[in-house]
């Protein structure tokens, strides 16, 4: 029974630490796009480039729709 308890606990933190990475990720990707918009583009405004109606944009452009 303790060995269950053990790899419970280990399971876990693996998942703990999984979950905790993924959303150092997301952070940086949108701190990262929020200084390379507002700082290093145009200018603008850097919380625009989080908006959907601004991602909806940007691919119409790739894509020529």
């Amino acid at each position: 029974m303790m060995k269950k308890n053990k790899n419970i606990r280990y399971v876990l933190r693996r998942l703990l630490l999984i979950f905790i990475v993924l959303l150092l990720g997301f952070l940086a990707l949108g701190i990262g796009l929020m200084i390379g918009y507002g700082i290093l583009g145009k200018g603008q405004d850097p919380w625009a480039i989080l908006s959907p109606a601004k991602w909806q944009e940007l691919i119409s452009k790739f894509t020529g729709n």
